[in-house]
């Protein structure tokens, strides 16, 4: 990542006003997660996502390329008495760490190289939960542009070396066009 995108990723933290709820998706996923373990959020940004995991009793790993989006985790985790590590992380030039871990979420984060990294971070019956809108996107929204979108349907072909637990696309209640997946390494 270029030095400009990680400028402009420290401004777009820097004006976001407070923490931002968790993933509606993650929430509805708070059954299946494990209570205990270990957790990777991919491009968690500021960390609502990855303080919620750790409030569910998970060791939290938050990775970005933001430091500003890395320090407001990082004292949002503080004040909140939530323990979470972060590490400023470029993943299109640095691969992903070293898990194993329980849980690997990555939310709103398109970076096709990372798929084949997946199975090799995760634990044996660890689950990814992944999240990005499709190309159907733009139908209703501007934003993210079509280089940051997923195909309609392309998204199971992407896994490997994983199990698809489950699998859906369409529209959203946040009135996004998302491909949602959670898969299981075998144990």
């Amino acid at each position: 990542m270029s030095e400009e995108d990680r400028r402009k990723w420290n401004t777009r933290y820097g004006e976001q006003g407070g923490m931002l709820e968790p993933s509606g998706f993650l929430r509805s996923l708070a059954d299946r997660l494990p209570s205990k373990g270990r957790a990777l959020d991919v491009a968690g940004g500021s960390g609502h996502d990855a303080l919620w995991l750790a409030r569910h009793g998970l060791e939290v790993t938050l990775v970005d390329v933001s430091d500003v989006a890395l320090e407001r985790a990082a004292k949002a985790a503080r004040e909140s008495g939530v323990p979470l590590r972060v590490r400023r992380l470029d993943l299109e030039e640095e691969p992903l760490p070293s898990g194993p871990f329980d849980v690997v979420l990555c939310l709103n984060f398109l970076l096709r190289p990372l798929f084949a990294g997946f199975a090799k971070v995760l634990a044996p019956g660890g689950l990814l939960v992944f999240a990005q809108p499709t190309r159907s996107n733009l139908q209703r929204n501007a934003h993210p542009s079509a280089r940051f979108l997923l195909e309609d349907g392309e998204l199971p072909r992407l896994i490997q070396d994983l199990e698809v637990v489950s699998y859906t696309e369409g529209w959203t209640g946040e009135g996004r066009h998302e491909a949602r997946l959670v898969a299981r390494r075998a144990d």
